[in-house]
């Protein structure tokens, strides 16, 4: 149901700490542009839980302007399932295609509670489910039993993998299947898992560098694995810039050099400052001045 590169997009803010629609539409645009599969608002990246649901709602509708037909995704990631179920059910409500679920970031569920927080998210949105499983940020592992246990609601569509384990991911080919698409959620661990038989990446650096992002997953389900390796080397020391405490502030960073938004970020969060923005801004420029030249999308089979 959900393939391709999908984008966990940023969140823009003015200067006063509103929503910015308007740069969030030339930023969700240059996505759509490079040829990205649907968009996911909301999540870790996109400081969702820095938001209030009314913003998150908001900031659903800007994205559902600009993807056109491609699928929007709202993410659910709250505190207690009153609140995540509710949510789900806003976003129902507005038009969301599908829904990104986290099971509780702050009360770190057992399997049977976590199973009962997305059959609950569920039942109340009934909508498309993409359960996101991150046991590194989150402490709460949705394990391939779980998942096995799910497969009987067949709204449980879609897996995103971010254990940083990338046996995980034939784990759960292993347990269940074929049933739900597989889609990484590790910048880099996104050619390994496209290796092994992901169908998608939920994506971080992409909303810097699209092209690219994009361009490593149509080579790869072209078979020119050589050709996507190539970029994906280029790419990597970027791609690290994911796996971190400041992934926000890191990629913003990256956005504000590479395609000229802004780095704004929401309290408590700061800008990245001293010594660590210095060694960032320095990998990002040092990628930018070696960017490769990348073979046209129409050129590869689909």
């Amino acid at each position: 149901m959900w393939k391709g590169v999908y984008p966990a997009v940023t969140t823009k803010f003015t200067e006063a700490g509103a929503l910015d629609h308007a740069e969030m539409e030339r930023c969700f645009a240059l996505q759509t542009e490079a040829g990205v599969d649907g968009l996911i608002v909301a999540g870790s990246l996109g400081e969702g839980p820095m938001m209030s649901q009314e913003e998150r709602i908001e900031v659903f509708h800007t994205a559902r302007r600009v993807a056109g037909k491609l699928p929007v995704l709202m993410t659910v990631s709250e505190a207690s399932t009153h609140a995540a179920a509710a949510l789900g059910k806003k976003a129902a409500a507005v038009g969301a295609d599908g829904l990104m679920v986290v099971p509780s970031p702050i009360y770190h569920t057992n399997a049977a509670e976590t199973e009962a927080t997305l059959r609950a998210v569920a039942e109340a949105a009934d909508l498309p489910i993409m359960i996101y499983s991150n046991r590194v940020a989150y402490r709460v592992d949705v394990t391939p039993q779980i998942m096995a246990n799910l497969a009987d609601d067949k709204r449980f569509v879609a897996i995103k993998e971010s254990s940083d384990d990338i046996r995980r991911t034939i784990e759960i080919f292993n347990m269940v299947g074929d049933r739900y698409d597989v889609l990484t959620g590790v910048d880099n661990l996104a050619f390994e898992a496209l290796s092994v038989g992901a169908v998608g990446w939920v994506a971080g650096l992409v909303v810097a560098f699209p092209r690219e992002a994009v361009m490593i997953y149509r080579l790869m389900k072209a078979g020119r694995s050589a050709e996507a390796l190539e970029i994906y080397r280029w790419f990597r020391p970027l791609l690290d810039l994911d796996v971190s405490t400041y992934l926000v502030q890191n990629i913003k960073l990256a956005e504000t050099l590479a395609i000229g938004t802004n780095e704004r970020v929401r309290m408590p969060r700061q800008p990245l400052a001293g010594p660590r923005r210095a060694e960032t801004e320095a990998i990002i420029r040092k990628a930018m001045a070696a960017r490769p030249s990348l073979p046209s999308l129409e050129s590869i089979a689909a």
